[in-house]
């Protein structure tokens, strides 16, 4: 699944990347491989902006805001039993990307 291109927040610190394969473990959208010992982004038009690679890397080799744009509205919407809505819609009703 693809949301937009080239906006995702997420940012990769290559020097601080330990190749524990965390990251590739816990992303819902297979953005990360690793190759040479190494994680590498390979889809980062699939980010969501979930968080859950930063948060679960323990060597700060990943950034991202999480609860933003469509991810933010997508879990909201479940746990409130909605549609998700996030405002960036091109219909203008609020719908999500």
């Amino acid at each position: 699944m693809k949301y937009l291109s080239n906006v995702a927040s997420l940012r990769f610190f290559t020097d601080n990347c330990t190749g524990c394969g965390r990251c590739v473990e816990v992303c819902p959208h297979a953005v990360f491989e690793i190759v040479a010992g190494k994680a590498r982004v390979v889809d980062m038009d699939g980010c969501m902006e979930c968080g859950a690679c930063a948060v679960n890397c323990a060597f700060g080799a990943l950034k991202v805001n999480a609860g933003v744009g469509c991810a933010s509205a997508i879990i909201s919407g479940a746990m409130r039993g909605s549609a998700p809505t996030c405002g960036c819609g091109n219909d203008n009703k609020g719908a999500c990307c």
